[in-house]
């Protein structure tokens, strides 16, 4: 029952933890397909596993009595999301040491199309403030951190939902079969006590 519980609440704040860095890098993502280039994996991979998570936490909130069928199956899909969270933070682990108010000088300009060196080059207004182009990949990031601690714990607690679940079909079943049980040995009694009334 407190598993059930605890998984609603986590899904229900990854959503909050989701939609920041996705508009984020939504913004990011259009700025290169605009200036027709290719998007830094960096970028690009985080972006996808954000999408497809954001996906997969509105779909299991919503159809939760599916959810808790096929828990161990969630659990599984939620671990995959931490592995993919933590591949997204491992590839954007740089920004991590970078300064904010001396961002016009880091190397990841190089990388950053239409908001590094290139869009300063062409004058193209995504690179006039990296101080901002720092902060939300910073942002990113430390959402990315979040949500990697976020799925471990729903993988948790979709297995211990999965296991509660099957504990409850057993139980049901056990009963089930017992009052089936019951009712067969009342009826051979009352059939065995109406043979035996029974003379010629």
């Amino acid at each position: 029952m407190f598993s059930g519980l605890f998984f609603i609440c986590w899904r229900a704040g990854q959503l909050v933890t989701l939609i920041p860095p996705l508009g984020m890098l939504s913004w990011f993502i259009d700025g290169f397909v605009k200036a027709n280039m290719l998007t830094p994996t960096y970028i690009l991979v985080l972006f996808i596993v954000t999408v497809l998570a954001s996906v997969w936490a509105v779909e299991t909130l919503v159809r939760y009595s599916s959810t808790k069928r096929s828990a161990i199956f969630v659990s599984f899909v939620d671990i995959c999301f931490f592995g993919s969270f933590v591949a997204s933070v491992y590839l954007l682990r740089g920004i991590a040491v970078e300064n904010c108010n001396s961002f016009t000088r880091s190397q990841f300009l190089q990388s950053l199309g239409p908001f590094g060196f290139w869009g300063q080059r062409t004058n193209n207004p995504l690179s006039q403030d990296p101080t901002k182009v720092c902060s939300m990949l910073k942002a990113s990031f430390a959402f990315a951190i979040l949500n990697t601690m976020s799925f471990f714990f729903t993988a948790i607690f979709a297995y211990f939902l999965w296991q509660h679940e099957t504990k409850h079909q057993g139980e049901k079943r056990s009963r089930r079969h017992s009052h089936s049980s019951r009712r067969s040995q009342h009826r051979h009694r009352s059939s065995s006590g109406r043979r035996g009334d029974y003379h010629v």
